[in-house]
């Protein structure tokens, strides 16, 4: 007697690359809507900055803001709140998405990644060169780090526009690429932009990992758990005098990214690296980074008062972006494949490496935080901000007529 055959069950490598597919297409829907939020909120600082109201955009961000309980407060501007506080969120969402890339995603594999990392590489070289060659000047310096940095969501949010014709590989290739330089950037920050440390808070903070990992030795699942050990992380960086939103990423890479013996969590259930990630990236992507772009991007255009050369700084950042980043992207690409080192993935063409190039040019949120670490006067500040708005929205603009070639030439060989 013959039994009727019924519907394959899925292996489970099938049932983990569909969730993983799965995860990646929300990724980039958050990112893709979250970039015309983002975009929003910096078109509204910049009217809101250079209107008649402009003294009241600039007294909300420094008028101070007590933290605390009971007699023990900490009174910062909400600048300070904003920057060295809530972008920890922003911090720890990517050290997360570093944490996935190199477990399972496109950084676990040395030969696959090496295009990607060759490609971030030449994309904050080269960007770094041009904004040296405009500004060597003893000021000026230290904002050579401005222009390295890619703005995912924006990246992401541009290509949307763009549509479904464009090929997954040019999507994960650009994801991968911002990781990247999203790692570079938090490297950099680490490195050049934490001056004067105080290695004391370094023990602070170590005491604030070892309770992360001990309460996960025990099994604790609870992500809530974990706020307390993670503000020790961050209050011994602001003691070292290293930037406190470094604690986001160490907490992100200290993420387990096996459920384990996690209380809370099966063996088929994703995660805790999938689970919280995915349940902070929408608070991020709308609240976090919306609320950075609308009290940072707001400069004051026409400002006579701007200190005399600050000007230079503008081009170079706004120059380092448009043209140094797809130069960089591209040629580090070139090189790594001419070498033998990597070849372009299925799908993706030299066109479409020169697409990520321009999109990798949209730097603005990690751009503008480095500004604001970069220069200590006002002026300076504002320039380099003003550089990183038109270096990333040229860039934007260029990407778009680019991306429209490639798609009309896709069509026209269709067709053909």
């Amino acid at each position: 007697m013959n039994r009727p055959i019924g519907p394959l069950e899925p292996s489970r490598a099938q049932q983990i690359a569909e969730r993983a597919f799965a995860t990646l297409e929300k990724f980039l829907h958050v990112e893709a809507v979250s970039g015309v939020v983002l975009l929003m909120a910096a078109a509204a600082a910049l009217f809101w900055a250079n209107s008649p109201f402009a003294q009241s955009y600039h007294a909300v961000w420094h008028a101070p803001l007590l933290i605390g309980i009971g007699e023990r407060l900490i009174s910062q501007p909400v600048h300070f709140w904003i920057n060295d506080a809530l972008m920890t969120v922003f911090f720890l969402v990517v050290g997360m998405e570093i944490r996935r890339e190199i477990h399972e995603g496109a950084l676990s594999n040395p030969r696959q990644a090496l295009l990607p990392i060759a490609a971030a590489l030449g994309g904050v070289k080269v960007p770094a060169l041009i904004y040296l060659a405009i500004n060597h000047s003893a000021g000026q310096l230290q904002g050579w780090a401005v222009p390295t940095a890619t703005d995912i969501a924006f990246a992401v949010g541009v290509l949307a526009l763009l549509g479904r014709s464009i090929p997954s590989s040019l999507r994960i290739f650009l994801l991968t690429l911002a990781i990247i330089d999203d790692l570079i950037a938090v490297l950099i920050i680490a490195i050049f932009y934490s001056g004067g440390l105080q290695y004391g808070g370094f023990l602070v903070a170590g005491v604030g990992c070892l309770l992360v990992l001990a309460f996960q030795r025990v099994g604790v699942g609870s992500a809530w758990a974990y706020v307390l050990p993670g503000a020790v992380v961050w209050g011994g960086l602001l003691m070292t005098g290293a930037h406190p939103t470094l604690a986001g990423v160490a907490l992100g890479l200290l993420t387990p990214v096996a459920s384990g013996h996690l209380r809370g969590y099966s063996p088929d259930s994703a995660p805790p690296v999938v689970k919280v990630q995915s349940a902070l990236h929408p608070w991020v992507a709308y609240g976090v980074m919306p609320v950075f772009a609308l009290a940072n991007a707001g400069v004051t255009l026409g400002n006579n008062s701007t200190p005399s050369g600050t000007q230079w700084i503008t081009w170079g950042v706004a120059s380092a972006l448009i043209v140094g980043k797809p130069l960089g992207v591209v040629f580090s690409s070139w090189i790594a494949v001419r070498l033998g080192w990597c070849r372009l993935p299925p799908g993706l063409s030299w066109g479409g490496v020169w697409l990520a190039g321009l999109l990798a040019g949209i730097g603005f949120t990690m751009s503008i935080f480095i500004a604001t670490l970069a220069f200590t006067d006002e002026g300076a500040i504002e320039s380099a901000k003003l550089g990183v708005l038109l270096g990333s929205f040229g860039s934007a603009l260029l990407a778009l007529c680019w991306g429209w070639c490639l798609r009309v030439k896709s069509s026209g060989s269709a067709a053909a």
